[in-house]
């Protein structure tokens, strides 16, 4: 009767000869690999070939470590959570987390405090996002993607104390910000050469990079980075950074190019000091109502505590380009520390164009800045057509923007910008439009590594290029000028 009982249940499958299970190293200073767990718990985690499956939470204890080093996939049953107290090191050339159904995502990572986490060349899709709650984290040249909300819920990589490492990485299509942290956390990652795209997939009131406090005495630096929104995602901001806590900020936000977003780059709050240097940050307009955003460069503060020093951006597109609000304040050229060189252009709403408006009682310094790079005269009278303050109304601050400066803009710039590369980001094939000056390009790493050269007609030329996905540079090459422009290959 029992064997009839047993082969019944078989036949529903509801009996395996392995129940699946958690397993728990037995911290006991043990480095495990996949292999290692496979035969220390063929109940949690099996192998076929390369591919390995969990079907059970994992946790690696404090004493413990995970190495994996050699190309695999680790395919993870949904629900499952990956925890680690102890060390997590991936430094394989190529590995795959991903989940065994992609309908039914894993829980995702969890990084407790004091862990070690070393993450290389890896995909991350399909799971519940990376949760870092320790100060010792690193991820870099990996692609995050796919992912939804679990473990981590403020980002697909949740940030909470620290200064971790998140560089060279594409993280796109989550459905949460690509990188977050808690309102109070006080943490300055160093955010470098990521392509950050569509994140936010819910399109909730977010940015893709969304961060609260950081800590007083370190920067938190977001350098070089690509961000690029989903013009259909009409909630889904570029930058944020927001003390709402009585913390601080101190932020360096340098050579970033922000794009088709709701907005650009917003700072919230008072005790803030940042240098806002050196980016693109153009067609921020995704939600279209001037009332509720679309500003290329947004700062709010309700206390003076707040310093914002910004030169060489180029702010264009937008449906505002500078907006200054309450106490707030901002350095856009002082003439003497700040050399200013900012650019405006088509930055406006309801036929108005707004290259800054200050909407606060404080004074502002703007010299030297090119005001309208659409405007040939670029004169005091053209300036102050696009700004609005005291002169505009009384209760406003002044802005003191004499005198006006275009000359920064080289003969090399003028025609660079001319040039159109499209599409960017390309999966391969690129087409640049609109040449006059140059005869060759080059595309080179961004670690400056030659790698492909190219003559250029004049007008249109199409260029298939075999390159991995990455951020690249070209340099354009005529008989008297240079410069240079980012191409993202995916």
């Amino acid at each position: 009767m029992k064997q009839i009982l047993l082969n019944f249940l078989m036949m529903l499958g509801v009996v395996s000869m392995i129940t699946a299970q958690d397993f728990i190293t037995p911290d006991t200073g043990t480095t495990y690999t996949l292999n290692d767990l496979v035969t220390a718990s063929p109940a949690t985690i099996s192998v076929s070939g390369d591919v390995y499956t969990l079907v059970g939470n994992l946790t690696i204890s404090s004493t413990d470590a995970l190495l994996i080093d050699s190309e695999a996939t680790l395919q993870i049953d949904a629900d499952v959570l990956i925890t680690v107290f102890g060390a997590f090191t991936v430094s394989a050339n190529n590995f795959l987390f991903t989940a065994t159904n992609q309908i039914a995502p894993y829980d995702g990572f969890r990084f407790e405090e004091f862990s070690m986490v070393n993450i290389q060349n890896a995909t991350i899709e399909y799971g519940g996002g990376l949760r870092v709650l320790t100060e010792d984290f690193t991820i870099n040249n990996c692609t995050v993607r796919n992912n939804v909300s679990g473990v981590a819920t403020g980002g697909v990589i949740a940030l909470s104390r620290g200064q971790a490492q998140i560089t060279n990485n594409t993280i796109s299509f989550n459905d949460t910000p690509a990188i977050s942290s808690g309102a109070n956390s006080a943490v300055s990652p160093y955010i470098f050469n990521n392509y950050i795209e569509g994140n936010n997939k819910v399109n909730s009131n977010r940015p893709q990079i969304n961060i609260g406090t950081t800590m007083a005495t370190q920067s938190l630096q977001i350098i070089q980075n690509t961000i690029i929104g989903d013009r259909s995602l009409d909630q889904v901001g570029g930058i944020a950074i927001s003390n709402f806590t009585g913390g601080a900020i101190n932020a360096i936000i340098d050579d970033n190019i922000i794009r088709d977003n709701r907005y650009g780059l917003t700072i919230l709050g008072g005790n803030t000091f940042a240098y806002v240097r050196n980016n693109v940050i153009e067609n921020n307009d995704t939600q279209g109502n001037p009332n509720l955003g679309g500003s290329g460069i947004s700062l709010n503060s309700s206390s003076s505590d707040y310093e914002v020093i910004a030169s060489g951006n180029s702010v264009s597109g937008n449906l505002w380009g500078i907006t200054v609000i309450g106490e707030s304040s901002i350095n856009l050229g002082d003439g003497s520390t700040n050399v200013g060189q900012n650019s405006f252009a088509n930055n406006g709403n309801g036929g108005i164009t707004y290259a800054l408006y200050n909407n606060t009682a404080n004074a502002i310094t703007a010299m030297n800045n090119c005001w309208d790079t659409t405007n040939p005269s670029n004169t005091l009278a053209s300036a102050e057509a696009v700004i609005v303050h005291q002169n505009d109304n009384a209760s406003l601050g002044v802005v003191a923007f004499d005198p006006v400066n275009c000359d920064f803009l080289s003969v090399e710039e003028a025609y660079l910008n001319q040039i159109t590369l499209y599409p960017n980001p390309t999966q391969g094939k690129v087409t640049i439009s609109n040449n006059t000056q140059f005869t060759s390009v080059t595309v080179f790493s961004i670690t400056g590594k030659r790698l492909l050269s190219y003559p250029l007609q004049q007008g249109d030329t199409t260029l298939s290029l075999d390159l991995q996905a990455g951020i690249y540079l070209l340099k354009f090459d005529g008989d008297n000028q240079q410069a240079v422009k980012k191409l993202v290959v995916r």
